[in-house]
């Protein structure tokens, strides 16, 4: 249940909500950050496909280059790995060794659903089997399944291996993920895979300091959200003699760091291009610091996510890239200043990811 805030707290309107957090994810203003660093203080970057960390990090970095994220990726730096909300994000080598185990509960969750197709399977065996085969030699799911059921005959082959990846941290190995390459998927661990042992999960405080950091100020429910975790309240109790406290519009009791930004509402946010899945529209419970109610459900179409523009730091459209220009759909009409505000940051960006490209920016037709 959601816990409302005292009538002492003060209260933080949309605007001042929205400017909050994106100052935190670096929306507001470009950073001068390297890309790992940039990864690290956004505690990861939402990759179930391997182009959005990069399109993420175009929009928040001065001077980003996609090479900057792709040569730390080939350095074993940062890598590719599932962690919250079960879902693959691209993280430094430390967070794939420390917030995996943080999450590790969700993932035995995760895996209990497939308990009837592992009758009779030892899953403390199944995990060193598994370690085994991928630390000889990295595996596609389709080899690990293979290779796992000649030890389980009787077991569903899919549960065996979504048992390992349970299990494991498991990495994706490069050349996935590589700007410009190509690769399957394929697997080892990230002990073996970073050259070094497995940390101890941080505190749950510790990541809750990071989580606001990031995308604050925050409820309970929304780190929960993030995380895909339960029963954090207490990790906040504990902090809460360090932190301060608001209210949403709707009373909610929001945490936050004392000296975090926390900008003018009337603050200018300039238009953005978010690639699809971002983790802006993705760590929130409410997520109506960045969505308008009269948008939602706009930026999916089933299971998918489409790329987002925001503009005045809203989301306020859609865009893909087509063979001969950059395409606009916003879901109300903007006026002409604004328009040129996005044409501007998407040539911007057309520079960036695709300097090869000699095409501008074009408006389609108009959504809603």
């Amino acid at each position: 249940m959601t816990t409302k805030a005292g009538t002492s707290a003060p209260v933080l309107g949309i605007r001042a909500l929205n400017r909050a957090t994106l100052a935190r994810q670096l929306l507001l203003r470009r950073a001068a950050l390297s890309a790992e660093a940039a990864v690290a203080h956004l505690v990861g970057l939402q990759a179930q496909n391997v182009k959005p960390p990069y399109y993420a990090l175009a929009a928040r970095l001065d001077g980003f280059t996609p090479e900057d994220l792709s040569e730390a990726m080939a350095g074993r730096r940062v890598a590719r790995l599932v962690t919250m909300r079960s879902t693959i994000h691209t993280h430094t080598a430390d967070d794939c060794l420390t917030l995996r185990p943080l999450v590790q509960a969700a993932r035995d969750r995760e895996l209990h659903a497939f308990r009837k197709g592992l009758a009779g399977v030892d899953l403390d065996r199944l995990a060193d089997v598994a370690r085994e085969l991928v630390e000889a030699e990295p595996r596609t799911m389709a080899q690990l399944r293979e290779a796992l059921l000649a030890e389980w005959p009787g077991a569903d082959p899919q549960s065996l291996a979504v048992a390992a990846r349970c299990r494991l941290p498991l990495v994706q190995v490069t050349p996935r993920g590589l700007w410009g390459r190509s690769g399957q998927v394929t697997l080892t661990t990230a002990e073996h895979w970073l050259d070094r042992p497995a940390r101890p999960a941080p505190a749950p405080d510790d990541t809750v300091l990071r989580y606001l950091g990031a995308f604050g100020p925050a409820s309970v429910k929304d780190m929960q959200t993030w995380a895909g975790l339960t029963r954090l309240r207490d990790a906040f109790e504990r902090l809460r003699p360090r932190l301060v406290t608001f209210r949403a519009p709707d009373g909610t009791e929001l945490f936050d760091l004392p000296d975090a930004p926390r900008p003018d509402p009337d603050t200018p946010a300039p238009p953005r291009f978010l690639p699809e899945f971002d983790n802006l529209l993705l760590s929130h419970a409410d997520r109506t610091r960045v969505v308008p109610p009269a948008h939602k459900g706009r930026t999916w179409t089933g299971n998918q996510a489409h790329r987002v523009l925001l503009v005045d730091g809203f989301v306020a459209g859609l865009w893909k890239a087509e063979e001969d220009a950059l395409v606009v759909e916003t879901f109300d009409r903007l006026p002409e200043e604004r328009r040129a505000e996005v044409v501007a940051e998407g040539e911007r960006m057309l520079a960036v990811m695709r300097p090869e490209a000699a095409y501008g920016v074009r408006f389609g037709t108009v959504r809603g």
